[in-house]
Protein backbone atom coordinates (compact mmCIF):
# COMPACT_ATOMS: atom_id res chain seq x y z
CA UNK A 1 0.00 0.00 0.00
CA UNK A 2 3.34 2.64 0.74
CA UNK A 3 3.65 2.03 -3.07
CA UNK A 4 0.20 3.18 -4.28
CA UNK A 5 0.53 6.39 -1.46
CA UNK A 6 3.46 7.19 -2.92
CA UNK A 7 2.57 7.24 -6.33
CA UNK A 8 -0.72 9.05 -5.14
CA UNK A 9 1.78 12.10 -3.45
CA UNK A 10 4.11 12.26 -6.40
CA UNK A 11 0.78 13.05 -8.91
CA UNK A 12 -0.77 15.24 -6.53
CA UNK A 13 2.83 17.14 -6.02
CA UNK A 14 3.33 16.69 -9.97
CA UNK A 15 -0.33 18.36 -10.75
CA UNK A 16 -0.94 20.41 -8.14
CA UNK A 17 2.17 21.92 -6.40
CA UNK A 18 2.53 24.58 -4.55
CA UNK A 19 -0.88 26.90 -6.35
CA UNK A 20 -3.35 25.19 -6.41
CA UNK A 21 -5.43 27.69 -6.96
CA UNK A 22 -3.76 27.55 -10.56
CA UNK A 23 -5.05 23.76 -11.00
CA UNK A 24 -8.16 24.21 -9.91
CA UNK A 25 -8.28 27.32 -13.03
CA UNK A 26 -6.97 24.81 -14.96
CA UNK A 27 -9.15 22.11 -14.81
CA UNK A 28 -12.46 24.33 -14.52
CA UNK A 29 -10.90 25.42 -17.96
CA UNK A 30 -10.66 22.33 -19.02
CA UNK A 31 -14.30 21.78 -18.23
CA UNK A 32 -15.80 24.69 -20.08
CA UNK A 33 -14.03 23.57 -22.87
CA UNK A 34 -15.58 20.18 -22.94
CA UNK A 35 -18.97 22.10 -22.44
CA UNK A 36 -18.19 24.16 -25.21
CA UNK A 37 -17.19 21.36 -27.52
CA UNK A 38 -20.80 20.13 -27.18
CA UNK A 39 -22.25 23.64 -28.83
CA UNK A 40 -22.11 25.23 -32.16
CA UNK A 41 -20.21 27.58 -29.88
CA UNK A 42 -16.09 27.18 -31.51
CA UNK A 43 -14.22 25.75 -28.15
CA UNK A 44 -10.37 26.22 -29.41
CA UNK A 45 -9.68 29.42 -27.36
CA UNK A 46 -10.81 28.92 -23.81
CA UNK A 47 -7.43 27.24 -22.81
CA UNK A 48 -4.78 29.76 -24.16
CA UNK A 49 -6.83 32.38 -22.91
CA UNK A 50 -7.06 30.57 -19.46
CA UNK A 51 -3.82 29.50 -19.24
CA UNK A 52 -2.60 33.09 -20.53
CA UNK A 53 -5.18 34.49 -16.69
CA UNK A 54 -4.11 32.28 -14.96
CA UNK A 55 -0.51 32.43 -15.17
CA UNK A 56 -0.94 35.94 -14.96
CA UNK A 57 -2.72 35.97 -11.86
CA UNK A 58 -0.45 33.24 -10.62
CA UNK A 59 2.68 35.69 -11.28
CA UNK A 60 1.16 38.66 -9.48
CA UNK A 61 -0.16 36.46 -6.09
CA UNK A 62 3.67 35.77 -6.21
CA UNK A 63 5.45 38.52 -7.09
CA UNK A 64 3.08 40.72 -4.06
CA UNK A 65 4.03 37.96 -1.91
CA UNK A 66 7.74 38.21 -2.32
CA UNK A 67 7.47 42.06 -1.64
CA UNK A 68 5.80 41.45 1.42
CA UNK A 69 8.65 39.08 2.54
Amino acid sequence: MSRLAAFGRFWWEFVVGDDWIASAGIVASIGVTAALSQTSVGAWWVLPVAVVAILAHSLRRATRHDLRS
